[in-house]
């Protein structure tokens, strides 16, 4: 197989070349240089904001493309015609955030959608640039050689967001850590590596149309991941199980300060981490345990020097020491909070 990613140097683009060589493709990253690509590549760079930018991709022909952008759709729109009669396959790494607010608990890829972006638009907000993005993927494919992989929340090793390897370094710290609770709360999540997985299967099985892509409801627990932080990081922590409304009453902010959490029963919950992945379960999803995810990301982190690379278009997560601090004095907290 001969595959073309676009990007292909960090985190969800650095995965599925990974996979890819892996399985013996032939790979081809198409990036700006920013970053140093996996060894073992053919690398063109190219930006594709700028005028004349996609010129290193102006011959060549590949069995798919892989396509991870998130800002203007018509950056997606000018490199899918540019390769519409040159690619077999177009996957377009989307999200969860393009239905429509707020979207009932278990929906799944038939719920009603966001008004997209036109495909020729510039950068608007994530939701309807994502949107925007699958309509010109499928604009310059057609339905029959369009994949859309709708994420939720993505991490493992190379995450350049900073949710779990801030969980990661603040349980190294050690000392009582605010948990949010409740212990028993259910996420979603996918581990990078098991969505290039899929992704590449999808290719292999000429697979098309949207699918969610994220952990089978019951899989992972707000406590087993924090558990599988302390345990990674030495056990030095002390989880202090605090309750939802704690949390909220200190004005803290749900999955930016507190990354992963979001309390039960809101819109936001139910939008992030009760999806419905049947579809991409049946189409071989395989998904590995928290704690693997957990410790693979801890080992990475250290191995760069323990700083997680950051976006710069996305902020900082994360509680700082004196909020916390303050919350656990007047909380308690608790095993089960």
């Amino acid at each position: 197989m001969r595959l073309l990613v676009l990007g292909g140097t960090e985190f969800v683009g650095r995965a599925v070349v990974e996979a890819a060589l892996g399985r013996g493709w032939e790979v081809t990253v198409f990036h700006r240089g920013l970053h140093a690509p996996v060894p073992g590549v053919r690398s063109l760079h190219g930006d594709r904001t700028a005028p004349d930018g996609l010129a290193a991709l102006a011959e060549g022909t590949w069995d798919a493309v892989v396509d991870t952008w998130s800002a203007a759709p018509r950056a997606v729109r000018d490199t899918a015609r540019l390769l519409a009669g040159r690619a077999g396959r177009y996957v377009y790494v989307s999200s969860c955030s393009v239905y429509d607010w707020a979207p009932p608990a278990g929906y799944a890829e038939d719920a009603p959608l966001v008004e997209g972006a036109a495909p020729d638009a510039g950068q608007t907000d994530y939701a309807r640039d994502k949107r925007g993005g699958e309509l010109a993927v499928v604009d310059a494919f057609g339905e029959d050689r369009s994949v859309l992989v709708r994420c939720g929340l993505i991490l493992g090793p190379y995450e350049n967001i900073g949710r779990l390897p801030w969980w990661l370094t603040r349980t190294a710290r050690g000392g009582p850590v605010l948990a949010p609770g409740p212990r028993e709360l259910p996420l979603q999540y996918i581990d990078v590596r098991d969505l290039a997985e899929w992704t590449l299967g999808a290719v292999e099985r000429g697979l098309r149309g949207p699918f969610n892509l994220a952990l089978a409801p019951g899989h992972c627990t707000m406590g087993e991941l924090l558990d599988a932080c302390v345990r990674a990081t030495g056990g030095a922590a002390e989880l202090r199980w605090t309750a939802p409304g704690t949390v909220l009453a200190a004005g803290v902010q749900p999955w930016t300060e507190l990354p992963v959490w979001v309390p039960p029963g809101t819109d936001l919950h139910d939008a992030l981490h009760t999806s419905d992945v049947s579809r991409a379960l049946a189409t071989g999803l395989a998904c590995r345990p928290v704690a693997e995810t957990v410790a693979d990301t801890w080992r990475w982190l250290r191995d760069i020097g323990g700083t997680a690379p950051q976006r710069p278009d996305r902020p900082p997560v994360g509680l700082d020491p004196e909020t916390e601090a303050k919350i656990l004095a007047g909380a308690g907290g608790g095993p089960g909070a």
